[in-house]
């Protein structure tokens, strides 16, 4: 598919990593002016972007976990080029929440949960937000899961689930509210994507043979294809698919 990104400046959070990682190369062939995000494994996110041309890239640490942590990076993104046109919410942590589990491990994995992947991204989707308002529209891709429609089919990533049906409730809201004035909301529910994560707790599960043979494809949604769609909502040539869920699991789970 030929996207041309060359006239937007894009804030991508996550780039270190799986779809963050694969998103960024993506943005990057298209020609996107890339912000690209990273917690703590810089290494990841420089390999992301090798090669997209340096005045074309802007590597930015933010520690998610920190309150106020996302502002700071809003900051640093609009500084770069006085504007962003396309808003990525990729980045998010999975703590195991497990429901026999000690009163302390309960509350510091949902603590974790609702700081990094609810509270933070909210923070950084209201300053998009207002910038877009401000500049006459805007696009905002938020990365939720299938485990927010359904429920994780892990009972120890409960927390994980809960919050990434908060971040797309967020999102429909922005939606619904912001787009007349020209900005574009889009929730993408991967299923279960071929990444570190998840290769890791495919062994709590049977193995990453036992999952693939219980995925309707027989194999998991390669990070390529999330980057691919991405790419395309990231044009905003399609403005009426704004609000909605986008789901890619390979037919694994249909609504």
């Amino acid at each position: 598919m030929m996207i041309d990104l060359r006239e937007r400046t894009i804030l991508l959070t996550g780039a270190s990593r799986g779809i963050g990682a694969a998103t960024a190369r993506r943005l990057g062939e298209a020609g996107a002016s890339l912000i690209a995000h990273y917690g703590s494994y810089r290494q990841g996110a420089e390999e992301s972007v090798a090669e997209i041309s340096p005045n074309a890239r802007l590597l930015v640490r933010a520690d998610l976990a920190q309150p106020g942590s996302a502002r700071t990076l809003w900051r640093e993104a609009v500084d770069w080029r006085g504007r962003v046109d396309v808003v990525v919410v990729n980045a998010a942590t999975m703590p195991t929440t497990a429901f026999d589990g000690t009163d302390e491990d309960w509350d510091e994995g949902w603590h974790t949960a609702l700081q990094v992947n609810v509270l933070e991204p909210a923070s950084l989707i209201r300053e998009a937000v207002s910038h877009f308002v401000e500049h006459g529209g805007g696009t905002l891709i938020v990365l939720s899961s299938w485990a927010a429609q359904r429920g994780s089919a892990i009972p120890s990533l409960n927390a994980y689930a809960a919050s990434k049906a908060a971040l797309a409730n967020l999102t429909q809201t922005v939606a619904r509210n912001f787009a007349a004035q020209g900005v574009l909301a889009h929730v993408l529910a991967p299923g279960i994507v071929r990444t570190r994560l998840s290769e890791a707790s495919a062994a709590a599960r049977g193995g990453i043979e036992g999952i693939n043979a219980a995925l309707a494809m027989g194999e998991m949604v390669p990070p390529e294809e999330v980057a691919e769609l991405i790419a395309f909502l990231a044009t905003g040539k399609c403005r009426h698919l704004t609000g909605a869920t986008i789901d890619l699991n390979g037919a694994s789970n249909i609504r």
